[in-house]
């Protein structure tokens, strides 16, 4: 098990600058990271996990259109160590590479907002990185699949995953990475989005490992708010975040 020595040198990074523009055509006017699930906002939420897994020293990045989660942040997020990006980049791999540069010298978690899952399956995913995956990257991976084009994962017996892409998988990943501390080599090349870098990852920097996880929720639409909450509500996969404290 990580002991509280090795778990307070882990980081955590937020990837929240999205546009949320499928959830705009669906009626939502707040940025995406202050969408409402289960009646709090995805931000608030995913803050909740990283108070459980006892990590506070955070890197946010939300774009620049997003003064409501500025604001509810300087309002609401005063227990955390926080280092707050407010840019809007042209990709998820840019706003990806962005967060991890400045967690560079210690291990990381780094999540996107959008993904939504019970908070012990979080927590589990910091206890395995740190004990499993050790000087590796390691991917969040789950077998609910309800993105509208997932980035699937084929993951060996060995815990490492073998293929990145394609039409088939074992597992698709689920909006949330682990960093070691030495971080694998820097490509030479730039990536349109942060699934084109993951794959060159898993073909150019083995290993990476993979770390399944309970149910996880990706909120692009309303329908994936709908099905979030009903998951919340029937108490599936264990608890949700906001139910678990300490």
């Amino acid at each position: 098990m990580t002991d509280l020595a090795t778990r307070s040198m882990i980081r955590g990074g937020i990837i929240a600058a999205g546009q949320g523009t499928r959830l705009r055509t669906d009626g939502y006017r707040a940025s995406k990271p202050m969408v409402p699930v289960v009646g709090r906002p995805l931000i608030d939420l995913t803050l909740e996990r990283f108070r459980l897994a006892r990590i506070r020293r955070l890197t946010i990045i939300i774009n620049e259109s997003s003064d409501d989660c500025r604001q509810w942040l300087r309002e609401h997020a005063g227990d955390f160590d926080l280092d707050l990006i407010v840019r809007t980049t042209a990709s998820s791999y840019a706003s990806f590479q962005i967060v991890a540069s400045r967690l560079v010298g210690a291990p990381a978690v780094i999540t996107t907002v959008d993904a939504v899952m019970p908070a012990g399956g979080f927590c589990g995913f910091v206890e395995s990185a740190a004990d499993v995956a050790g000087d590796a990257v390691a991917l969040g991976l789950t077998d609910h699949v309800d993105d509208e084009n997932p980035l699937w994962a084929t993951l060996g017996a060995d815990g490492r995953i073998r293929q990145l892409g394609g039409s088939h998988g074992t597992h698709v990943t689920a909006g949330l990475y682990w960093l070691p501390a030495q971080r694998p080599a820097e490509p030479t090349a730039s990536f349109a989005r942060l699934r084109d870098y993951l794959g060159w990852l898993v073909a150019e920097q083995p290993p990476v490992c993979g770390i399944v996880l309970p149910r996880v929720f990706d909120i692009d639409r309303a329908c994936d708010i709908a099905a979030a909450e009903a998951a919340h509500y029937r108490g599936e996969d264990g608890k949700w975040a906001g139910h678990e404290r300490g």
